[in-house]
């Protein structure tokens, strides 16, 4: 857009745009909305049609409800998605996401979105979880201060901190590892659709003691591990060799998108657990390891991940001594929608009292 143009806007209102919720004809639009903002904040959000056309059958998304889009005529200049979650802990911690075009900002567009949202998950929540309390949940970068500056405006609080770590040459990073041999007594297998249920107990009980712990279900796990992303040769399953029992996972993706961007194969660690019973074991590290060796092998230039800053179980160090290095810090932004009716009853019978 021509300074002039932008100059001829910065007085235009959120309702001067249509607004809309996402259609599976959009996504083309939508991209190119993505691009613009990953070309702002470098986050490495590289999404293609085939990545977004995929959340459309998800059972936690409503799209015609739970999206919504801003358009300057064919040009689509910002989006909200409401993400719900299958189980409670103890609230509804609805994830919302979304984004405005950096040439569009300033302009109440993702003021507007944010509210939108707020009514939004209200009857969707309530279809799933009558009487339980409600929260949004969002996040941004650290340094992306106007962001943060709204969401402090609309009353959210900052709960947890989040740090994306990456392999910048995995090259050099393998030839720096040390032999890591399976421990004593555990055994490494290649996951397979027969070895998924085990990867999914796995997943569900290595995130129990977690911050924003909730299991997943059958089906949301299946719509994963049957993604377009999902590589399962770059996806490990490690075994107690005694009993059998299911104890370390690292599974791992690749965003196509990314590649023709960036021009280099990265390997996106998508899920690394180990289960309580193999903690302290190296279990983890030997199964990071062998993915990076096997994926190096196979041409890949770097590798990446997310990580709590705050893991219970020190999951920053871990993934440190295997060559992963913080690149960018995340805040998670929450917001209380609606107490749990329980807890609103139990007010108002005290205040009586």
């Amino acid at each position: 857009m021509s300074a002039d143009r932008a100059a001829d806007r910065a007085g235009e209102a959120p309702s001067d745009y249509v607004w809309r919720p996402i259609g599976t004809a959009d996504v083309t639009a939508w991209v190119r909305l993505i691009d613009a903002i990953e070309a702002d904040q470098q986050t490495d959000d590289n999404f293609s049609e085939q990545d977004l056309l995929e959340d459309f059958d998800s059972p936690n998304q409503d799209y015609p409800r739970g999206s919504m889009s801003v358009w300057d005529g064919d040009r689509m200049v910002g989006f909200a998605v409401l993400i719900a979650r299958s189980a409670t802990n103890p609230a509804h911690e609805s994830r919302q996401r979304g984004g405005v075009d950096p040439e569009y900002r300033g302009r109440g567009i993702g003021t507007e979105l944010l509210r939108w949202a707020e009514r939004a998950a209200l009857p969707l929540h309530e279809e799933r979880f009558p009487g339980c309390a409600l929260a949004l949940n969002s996040g941004c970068p650290v340094d992306a201060e106007p962001t943060m500056e709204l969401f402090h405006r609309l009353g959210y609080e900052q709960i947890r901190w989040f740090h994306d770590m990456k392999v910048a040459d995995l090259a050099e990073a393998v030839a720096g590892l040390p032999p890591t041999p399976a421990p004593r007594g555990v055994v490494v297998r290649q996951f397979t659709s027969q070895r998924s249920a085990d990867a999914l107990r796995v997943r569900n009980d290595s995130f129990r003691d977690h911050f924003d712990y909730t299991p997943m279900d059958p089906e949301s796990w299946a719509r994963f591990v049957e993604g377009s992303a999902f590589r399962a040769q770059y996806s490990l399953v490690a075994y107690d060799e005694a009993g059998g029992a299911p104890l370390g996972i690292v599974l791992g993706e690749e965003f196509e998108k990314q590649r023709q961007v960036t021009g280099k194969r990265n390997l996106y660690v998508a899920l690394v657990g180990t289960a309580r019973a193999g903690r302290k074991r190296g279990i983890a590290s030997a199964l990071l390891t062998h993915v990076l060796r096997i994926a190096q092998a196979d041409g890949f230039d770097t590798a990446s991940l997310g990580v709590d800053a705050d893991s219970p179980t020190g999951a920053p160090s871990v993934y440190e001594r295997v060559g992963f290095r913080p690149a960018k810090t995340w805040v998670a932004q929450r917001k209380l929608i609606k107490a749990a009716e329980a807890a609103e009853a139990d007010a108002s019978g005290s205040a009586e009292g």
